[in-house]
């Protein structure tokens, strides 16, 4: 036992190690469970005590002592409309993901949008997608008039398998929009290489991963753009929110100028005098959402590093039970953002128990926790999009056929992921104390005591 207790210790060092972060995958094969205080008994399912009765932290956070004063001088001060404080937070979080500038815009679905129109995306052309992705990064792409391609995702890091991208890749492609799904990042040191052996743009849909690095680089700044999201469930929540990062200085004044009606902004859309000068949207900020996102930004880095180590203290935790196969982080991953901590169920080491009753086990227990996404691929969505007058006008009936795109759009891993096994767990238990974590992983482990009779319940 005591041997036992030194490799574990020797094991959880190495993997909470953010520079080892994700390479401990394989749950140890001969790990077995004997009673101990914590998760033994009964689960609570089957009549016995939940392993955990007090809440977990809330979201978002709002301390008022210290949030109150900049939101309600600006509500006082009558200017509500984009000015000096929506300036602030962009030059503040450009600063913080090391790029040049920064634009604030109404959503990220609405940042993702802006970025491919004024990169000249739309009809005729592809974009390739993670398949594993919230719906907004699709419905940015057909926002555009361009085609979507899928790619299958990789199991272990739930983001875009690289290794099946070049497949995808055809005349017709001009952009790869990686997603750092769940705030842990892809490989973007791959994907780069991809995009630049096919002269592709690069556009980082980072709206679940503030504060997310690698190789000590924050995400955001590694594509031609980053797009952030600031809604309520983000890491920095603004209610609603997103922002445009990069280093092209005439990318940005053309998104600005779009954000703004098409205004004339910078060098590269004309001349004041002239008028109005592209095709634009009203995408601007108000100064009291910039008042909170200055507020929420003073927390975001001591939030993360919490998410941080408790990420890597639970994963320490739950890789030894058998069934159970957490997120792993790409090599060069130096910090995630940890938006969702995510794991793999196996219900054929769970005596053949379902995912959905091993979810309704673990609330039983106390411990807040979902499926996840469902296929984004076989969404009706899609064929909707095909059979509108826009698309029938931009492609031919044969481009537009559903049943041969989704034949070459299949994602067989993903349905896997999305059908069987993604458990997801919100960001905010995160925030709290390290011995919580406990509570979820004894949770986990009293199921797997209980798990043919909750099968038999189930």
């Amino acid at each position: 036992m005591k041997n036992r207790l030194i490799q574990n210790r020797r094991r959880f060092l190495k993997n909470s190690s953010l520079a080892t972060a994700g390479v401990l995958l394989a749950p140890l094969g001969s790990y077995s469970l004997g009673p101990r205080a914590g998760y033994s008994g009964q689960s609570a399912l089957l009549g016995g005590s939940p392993i955990r009765t007090s809440p977990w932290p809330e979201w978002p956070v709002w301390n008022n002592a210290t949030d109150d004063e900049l939101v309600m001088k600006t509500l006082r001060s009558g200017v509500w409309s984009r000015a000096g404080l929506v300036n602030e937070f962009e030059a503040t979080w450009a600063r913080e993901t090391g790029t040049s500038r920064c634009l604030s815009v109404v959503n990220g679905t609405n940042a993702l949008i802006t970025a491919l129109l004024q990169m000249d995306i739309g009809a005729g052309d592809e974009v390739i997608v993670p398949v594993y992705t919230f719906i907004a990064t699709v419905q940015a792409v057909l926002a555009t008039g361009a085609m979507p391609v899928f790619v299958d995702t990789d199991l272990q890091t739930f983001q875009i398998d690289t290794s099946k991208i070049e497949a995808k890749i055809s005349s017709r492609t001009r952009a790869i929009i990686p997603v750092h799904i769940l705030g842990l990042p892809a490989d973007m040191i791959t994907i780069n290489r991809i995009a630049r052996k096919h002269n592709l743009l690069v556009i980082e849909d980072a709206c679940q991963a503030h504060f997310a690095e690698i190789n000590h680089k924050r995400v955001g700044s590694f594509g031609d753009a980053g797009c952030f999201s600031f809604q309520n469930s983000k890491n920095l929540a603004i209610g609603e929110g997103g922002a445009i990062t990069s280093n092209n200085q005439s990318f940005m004044d053309k998104c600005y100028s779009y954000h703004n009606y098409g205004n004339p902004y910078g060098a590269s859309v004309g001349n004041v005098s002239a008028g109005t000068a592209i095709i634009g949207n009203k995408l601007r900020w108000t100064e009291y959402q910039a008042a909170v996102g200055l507020v929420q930004l003073k927390r975001l880095e001591e939030q993360t590093a919490r998410r941080n180590s408790n990420a890597a203290y639970l994963r320490s935790k739950i890789i030894q039970i058998p069934g159970i196969v957490p997120y792993k982080l790409y090599d060069h991953v130096t910090r995630a953002a940890f938006h969702i901590f995510a794991f793999r169920y196996q219900k054929e080491t769970f005596k053949g128990l379902s995912r959905t009753a091993f979810i309704k086990a673990m609330q039983a227990e106390g411990i807040p926790c979902s499926e996840g996404y469902s296929t984004l691929n076989k969404m009706p969505y899609l064929a909707n999009a095909f059979q509108s007058k826009n698309y029938r006008k931009m492609y031919s009936a044969r481009e537009l056929d559903i049943n041969k795109y989704n034949e070459r759009n299949q994602c067989p891993l993903n349905d896997r992921l999305c059908n069987e096994e993604a458990v997801w767990i919100f960001h905010s238990v995160l925030l709290a104390e390290q011995k919580d974590m406990d509570d979820i992983s004894n949770a986990i482990e009293k199921i797997y005591q209980n798990a043919e009779d909750l099968k038999k319940l189930q």
